[in-house]
């Protein structure tokens, strides 16, 4: 069996990559972050509780990115990157662009939940 190369898929991957790569970094330096030991000054510790609480949500939020890239690498990989989860159909090259994670049409993602663009028309 051939395999061709979709050099869109590839350039997904390679952006795909590289964020994952810069988020991995940031999860990095957000954990060195608050592994330093807290200052004797009460007030101090309070502020740096208070940006722990800030990083925590940061990191939160990249480790669910995370996430969402290494899903879209797997897609990649089976071959269904760029369908839509819900109707099956193409997912627009500009939303992949914008959104390389994108599982959903912009039709299915405006949908209401639990109907995707083939609901919505009945």
């Amino acid at each position: 069996m051939i395999t061709v190369r979709d050099p869109s898929r590839d350039d997904a991957r390679q952006r795909l990559l590289a964020r994952l790569a810069e988020l991995d970094a940031r999860v990095d330096d957000i954990e060195a972050e608050q592994r330093q030991p807290l200052d004797d000054d009460f007030a101090e510790q309070a502020v740096a509780r208070e940006d722990d609480e800030a990083l925590d949500g940061v990191e939160r939020a990249a480790l669910a990115e995370i996430a969402q890239i290494r899903q879209a690498l797997a897609r990649i990989d089976a071959g269904d990157y760029g369908l839509c989860a819900a109707c099956g159909q193409p997912i627009a090259p500009a939303r992949l662009a914008a959104q390389p994670a994108a599982t959903r049409c912009i039709a299915c993602a405006d949908a209401p939940a639990g109907r995707g663009a083939a609901g919505r028309a009945a």
